[in-house]
């Protein structure tokens, strides 16, 4: 049986997982802004869960209703059969999200949602599920419009850029389905040079290397359907030993890291090794304008400081224009891609950008920045 579903993902990156979703099986898709609306059955919810490296969660569609109140919102909770899908034993967290809402508290909706469900429970089974903010079992998503309330149950539980590993953490880090993103909007195919020289905790490189060894990002996690009552076990086993199978052999891979703190090296040390790829990828304790290109052509892929996270805005007004140099002078034959907030960067580099993508970084407002670089000769390096 068909069912709608809805997935959030970085706003930008809608396109990209457009095309997943097709490949997966989805139909009847619709784009909105940050996500994606479309239809399927399960073994496409389990696809999704464990292959797309766009998506942030896949949500269910349970309930929908036209509203102008918190009591109708409570009504449309309470009439939903919250007790088909699971149990008053499992615990529950409820999430709102508005645009244009007519309502003045989202704390109070969240609580008529809640309400809605809990005493639904209580009706047909006599007990309520408890709520649990830090690791529910079950996350209910409502969205609000100005004039619909949907229901949504969470398939996903934690946000499917949370791939199941990478223990050691930096600050600001770029969330992964983001970094995925920015990977295919590079053009950059597996088998291809890939340098980050300021990699922080190796998020593009994990990203890279996954692609490349063709490791389904979900791999590594459970999921919220597998509490489901629905969920079909054995079904869901063949679909995830499929995968499994595809998984190509570990081998050394043409993928560079650079950064000047030996702090972010050793981060992205440890996330490899979690990965399964602490000998695939090659790093260096350097400084990016010292670096040189591991190979004559290649795409360099960055998140680099922008005044957010490590430095003030005059330190970095000093520092683009010696990177454009490093460009110029050392990466010829290079596509090279950054991803800022900082609009004084593409100003000051000194370089012409060929192409700006618009894309979210959680709540700042970013661009990809393109730079082609003319042809030119390689040098030693990585040695």
């Amino acid at each position: 049986m068909s069912e709608t579903f809805f997935s959030p993902c970085p706003r930008g990156l809608e396109s990209l997982l457009v095309d997943e979703l097709t490949r997966f099986g989805a139909h009847d898709i619709e784009t909105t802004h940050g996500g994606v609306q479309y239809k399927g059955d399960w073994p496409l919810v389990w696809r999704t869960n464990l292959e797309s490296r766009i998506a942030t969660r896949v949500l269910w569609r349970v309930g929908m209703t036209r509203y102008r109140s918190e009591d109708e919102v409570y009504k449309l909770a309470y009439a939903t059969t919250w007790a088909k899908w699971f149990t008053p034993d499992q615990t529950i967290r409820v999430y709102v999200t508005a645009i244009k809402s007519p309502l003045k508290s989202i704390n109070f909706t969240t609580l008529k949602v809640k309400d809605g469900l809990c005493d639904h429970f209580r009706t047909v089974v006599g007990s309520r599920p408890s709520v649990d903010t830090d690791a529910p079992n079950v996350r209910i998503h409502a969205f609000l419009t100005e004039d619909m309330c949907t229901l949504y149950l969470d398939t996903s539980g934690e946000p499917l850029y949370k791939r199941g590993f990478k223990p050691a953490k930096v600050e600001a880090p770029l969330k992964e389905n983001l970094a995925a993103g920015i990977l295919m909007l590079s053009g950059w195919q597996p088998g291809q040079t890939l340098l980050d020289p300021m990699c922080g905790s190796g998020t593009f490189l994990v990203e890279a290397a996954q692609m490349t060894l063709n490791i389904a990002p979900g791999l590594g996690r459970d999921f919220a359907f597998e509490c489901f009552k629905n969920f079909d076990a054995a079904e869901y086993r063949r679909v995830r030993t499929a995968l499994e199978n595809k998984r190509l052999p570990v081998q050394s891979l043409p993928i560079f890291g650079a950064d000047i703190d030996p702090y972010q090296i050793a981060a992205t040390e440890e996330n490899l090794a979690a990965a399964g790829l602490a000998e695939q990828i090659e790093l260096v304790v350097n400084d990016v304008l010292d670096l040189e290109p591991p190979t004559a052509t290649g795409v360099w892929v960055s998140n680099p400081p922008y005044g957010v996270r490590l430095s003030t805005g005059d330190e970095l007004a000093e520092w683009y224009p010696k990177l454009g140099n490093v460009l110029k002078q050392r990466f010829a034959g290079w596509n090279c891609y950054f991803l800022t907030a900082d609009t004084q960067m593409y100003k000051l580099m000194g370089l012409r950008a060929s192409k700006k993508t618009p894309l979210m970084n959680g709540d700042l407002d970013c661009r990809l920045y393109e730079y082609k670089m003319l042809s030119g000769s390689a040098r030693e390096v990585f040695k």
